[in-house]
């Protein structure tokens, strides 16, 4: 596998690179000398710059949403280019073309592979913030994300809240529980296991990869999504060789072809990371401080994910509401039921629309009116002395 070449043949040759030439300091308080942001646009910013939904991805997606997304993002679909500038980046620590695991360390002229420094959420959420500014935009009509997708957004939104006018936060939490954490220290070490991890080269850890992605299908997926898909057919028969068992290798070399075992590494770390209320109290206190209207989207059957946090969300966020989507397909429920999510969201946007164009009309008709009163009451009218 030439994993150098992750960064241009996964992606079309709509992806741009924008370079932070600045010092950005971790959390960790390591500082990368600069940042590279690789991401996607579709669609044009238009007069009023009120037209921009980001689209925050989860763990090994990149920044081409149409491409992963292509039920929700594209022409004919709920966010459509021809009406919306829609935005997707890659995050920090990926191999998509941002900084991480594989770019050039300016110190050794060598990417970093396991070298590059631990980053969190919250780092994300800030080179976000940068890519905000260096692109011009100084208002998010709509900001999606699940997953960890899910939990970069709602980090930016208690770091910018006047930012984004609405949030859909789906199938994420507020901080990661032990359940994931303990997920994704199990693939830590089947990554640890293969005995190439270590070592400074494109295919290091690459078997370990490929067994920790085979954990990672079990917690997003559920007992009745196997039983519906991957059911040996009715011959009570077989000894070896059972579809779960293929379907469990052919999901792990998938990744390995598209995906570094180091970036892996740092990225689930950077899961295990989130917790919104670091520094600010408590998660519940920095819930309350998002001012956008927040739709919070669970997934019935999501066990990495459950539905107790999404409600936890929804509950102290000033302006949110909760809806819970029934699917067979677990966790990545987010990634497969466009038609629910498409009809959930239309309804509730174009309500907001509604009430924004209502609210548009009423200034409108009072503005001219109290122009006349201000002008009279200059005159002295009204008996006011000017």
């Amino acid at each position: 596998m030439d994993t150098q070449n992750i960064t241009t043949s996964l992606l079309d040759s709509n992806v741009h690179y924008a370079r932070i030439d600045a010092p950005f300091t971790l959390e960790s308080g390591a500082v990368l000398p600069h940042l590279e942001i690789a991401y996607h646009t579709y669609g044009t910013l238009n007069a009023a710059r009120n037209n921009v939904v980001w689209v925050c991805h989860a763990l090994t997606g990149n920044s081409d949403a149409a491409s992963w997304w292509d039920g929700l993002v594209g022409e004919g679909k709920l966010f459509d280019p021809r009406e919306y500038f829609i935005v997707c980046a890659n995050m920090l620590g990926s191999c998509y073309g941002s900084s991480g695991a594989l770019t050039l360390n300016p110190t050794t002229n060598e990417p970093y592979y396991l070298d590059f420094p631990q980053v969190t959420v919250r780092d994300m959420a800030r080179a976000h913030i940068l890519l905000r500014k260096k692109l011009g935009i100084d208002r998010i009509s709509i900001g999606l994300g699940g997953s960890m997708g899910g939990q970069q957004l709602l980090e930016w939104a208690v770091l910018e809240p006047s930012v984004f006018d609405v949030i859909v936060p789906m199938a994420t939490n507020a901080r990661h529980s032990p359940w994931g954490i303990a997920f994704n220290e199990s693939q830590r070490l089947a990554l640890l296991a293969d005995s190439t991890f270590k070592e400074r080269s494109n295919d290091a850890g690459s078997a370990g990869l490929k067994a920790a992605r085979s954990i990672g299908i079990l917690s997003y997926r559920n007992y009745e999504t196997f039983q519906q898909t991957q059911r040996d057919k009715e011959k009570n028969e077989e000894l070896d060789n059972y579809r779960a068992s293929s379907y469990q290798g052919y999901q792990g070399e998938k990744l390995v072809q598209r995906f570094h075992a180091h970036s892996y590494w740092h990225l689930s770390k950077a899961m295990d990371s989130h917790n919104l209320g670091r520094g600010r109290g408590s998660v519940e206190a920095a819930l309350r401080s998002i001012t956008a209207k927040a739709f919070v989207i669970g997934i019935s059957t999501d066990i990495l994910f459950p539905i107790e946090e999404q409600k936890l969300v929804a509950e102290h966020i000033p302006n949110a509401e909760y809806i819970e989507i029934s699917s067979p397909y677990g966790h990545d429920g987010f990634l497969i039921e466009f038609p629910t999510l498409t009809t959930i969201l239309r309804e509730r946007l174009a309500a907001i629309k509604k009430t924004k164009a209502v609210e548009k009309t009423v200034v409108e008709r009072i503005t001219p009116a109290l122009s006349r009163i201000t002008r009279v009451a200059a005159s002295g009218l009204l008996g006011i002395v000017p």
